[in-house]
């Protein structure tokens, strides 16, 4: 794709790959509903508070009525995933065709693989009402800053983003700041950042930023068990009789 020009020929066929790439994922994430996407590094540890944080995320998010959306892969990815999974809620995955690191991980509901990075891209901020940014490497401040772009340059709505780990990201936070006083970004831009190390600091902001502005409603989803699972517990014939617990989801009341 990036090796310069080729044939005409060689050309067409590429884009045909990219239109195949972008209605893949068109098809598999159609119905997901209105999702938040969890961006941070593949390489984070089960052992690291980041990714305990990131589940809990995860869980929070779903419990909002959110689908939980992440690049499907291990790491924060997992743990924003795992943590949906856990809560009850829907868990997606935007994996993308890479040597190494990049295998879909155990807890998505639904899973696209790219083969194109532009493409992944797309379709994570497509269906995103907010984007939550753990530590990360190369790949998660591409993310960021993708996203930032975008709600800048008018091209998607004011969605909020939401910056995990204040310390982790203390330099990039100031440099957007230099960025501001320089005046080659705007003071209005740094709005669309909230950092915070606080769970319940960031669900209410994207309650706040998200959910109310652009009119989203919630609506309990209908589960039924599984034959002979109890919908409270989730073990077999325990017989308590009780409703099942499961969130319900947001929707989008534009057409």
């Amino acid at each position: 794709m990036l090796e310069g020009p080729r044939s005409r020929t060689s050309e067409f066929v590429q884009l045909l790959h990219v239109m195949r790439d972008f209605l893949r994922g068109f098809r598999v994430l159609h119905f997901v509903g209105p999702c938040v996407t969890v961006f941070g590094s593949a390489r984070t540890r089960e052992s690291d508070p980041h990714y305990e944080l990131a589940k809990q995320m995860g869980a929070a998010l779903a419990r909002l009525g959110f689908t939980v959306m992440t690049g499907g892969g291990p790491g924060i990815m997992e743990a924003a995933n795992r943590g949906a999974k856990d809560a009850g809620g829907r868990s997606v995955g935007c994996n993308i065709e890479l040597p190494f690191e990049q295998q879909p991980n155990a807890y998505l509901d639904r899973c696209v693989t790219m083969h194109y990075f532009f493409v992944r891209k797309s379709l994570l901020v497509k269906y995103s009402y907010a984007f939550v940014v753990f530590p990360g490497g190369a790949g998660t401040v591409d993310e960021l800053f993708e996203a930032l772009t975008l709600i800048q340059t008018g091209k998607i709505e004011s969605f909020p983003i939401i910056i995990m780990g204040t310390e982790y990201w203390r330099e990039l936070l100031g440099f957007l700041q230099k960025m501001a006083r320089a005046g080659t970004i705007s003071p209005g831009d740094l709005g669309c950042v909230y950092a915070t190390d606080s769970m319940d600091d960031a669900i209410a902001h994207i309650r706040e930023k998200a959910i109310k502005p652009f009119g989203l409603k919630y609506s309990v989803r209908r589960h039924r068990p599984l034959l002979g699972e109890c919908g409270l517990c989730r073990t077999e014939r325990c017989g308590c009789g009780e409703s099942p617990r499961v969130p319900g989801n947001l929707q989008s009341t534009s057409p």
